[in-house]
């Protein structure tokens, strides 16, 4: 059985979740879509129930009880499902995003670890494994670098800790007849130019081996790839791209006009880390990186976005506090942080 279609109004949302017994049977909808499938002997069939356990799911023919949290970045939490899906509901429909400190006071937590950690993990739910890479034969795919991060103070000219990010998006054309059940809550004008989907991740260099990687794990070969003259994307048109560099000069204004896509979503990118979050550490840059791609991809309908992250979530393996706070977790992610090429966690 699919999911139900999620809600579009706050009342909506009240009247579909009203308490954790609904919340848990809309997870395990997501987690088993054919059925409850006991994970210990395999068999399906219908669990049996314990009275104040919603969670809890017992197989009849076996015995073994099963949380349908288990497995999940749900699990072994200490806090309310409602909870979980209000801040579900939150960031993903929200279009600024929430800070964890936004976040701790609109879900009522009492404490800011909890928020922050909370975050992380739909965060981390936020990137579908083997998801595709963007562009096919015949589009237009802009590829470039931006440097994020704040400035230093007293640390002489030219220092900075900021980071590179590399980043590629597609641009597509609007269609002439394109319906609002395909874009729901703003239509792309038609025949008007706009940003297809996204992708970004943090690099440690501008070398061609970091570039080229990155193009050949998120760009489709065949794609046409927009970039600046930089000698790092020299190798695109060996590797089966149809490369069409840009010698810019080094004038930002040409670079706007040239590659325009990219550097809009390199502006807004810039303007949320430091108006919603008020910037980032390096470790957890990633993430950000991450849930930014997530609402960017999803931004014509955003509340496609709550399913879309549960349902990601209920085979993710979540962070702990202890993870984040010591710099252990490695934030998931496609491209070149996941073949090890990377700054952050």
């Amino acid at each position: 059985m699919a999911a139900p279609d999620f809600p579009t109004s706050l009342p909506a949302f009240q009247q579909t979740f009203p308490d954790e017994a609904a919340c848990y049977a809309y997870l395990e909808k997501l987690r088993w879509p054919n059925g409850f499938v006991c994970p210990a002997c395999g068999k399906a069939g219908v669990p049996r129930r314990t009275a104040g356990r919603p969670q809890v799911l017992r197989c009849t023919p076996c015995g073994v009880e099963t949380s349908s949290t288990a497995g999940t970045i749900l699990h072994k939490t200490h806090t309310r499902i409602v909870n979980w899906f209000w801040g579900a509901y939150l960031v993903t429909t929200q279009t600024p995003g929430m800070s964890a400190l936004q976040f701790q006071r609109q879900i009522g937590i009492p404490y800011y670890q909890a928020a922050f950690q909370m975050l992380h993990k739909l965060r981390a739910a936020m990137v579908r494994p083997h998801r595709d890479r963007v562009g096919n034969k015949g589009t237009h795919v802009e590829v470039d670098e931006v440097l994020v991060g704040g400035r230093t103070r007293g640390e002489g000219r030219g220092v900075h800790h900021k980071v590179l990010v590399a980043g590629a998006v597609e641009v597509r054309k609007g269609k002439d007849r394109e319906s609002r059940d395909e874009h729901e809550g703003g239509i792309p004008i038609p025949g008007r130019r706009y940003a297809g989907r996204l992708r970004l991740c943090a690099v440690p260099d501008r070398g061609g081996e970091t570039l080229t990687q990155f193009v050949d794990e998120n760009v489709l070969v065949g794609s046409t790839v927009m970039t600046d003259g930089w000698q790092g994307y020299d190798k695109l048109e060996s590797m089966g791209y149809d490369h069409r560099p840009v010698v810019l000069g080094g004038d930002p204004d040409m670079a706007e006009k040239r590659l325009p896509m990219i550097h809009l979503a390199f502006s807004n990118l810039k303007t949320w880390l430091n108006g919603t979050h008020h910037g980032v550490s390096p470790k957890h840059l990633q993430a950000y990186l991450n849930e930014y791609v997530f609402r960017f991809n999803r931004r014509f309908y955003p509340f496609n976005a709550f399913n879309s992250i549960l349902g990601v979530g209920v085979g993710t393996v979540p962070p702990t506090y202890r993870q984040l706070y010591d710099g252990e977790w490695t934030h998931p992610t496609q491209g070149c942080c996941a073949t090890g090429v990377q700054v952050c966690g």
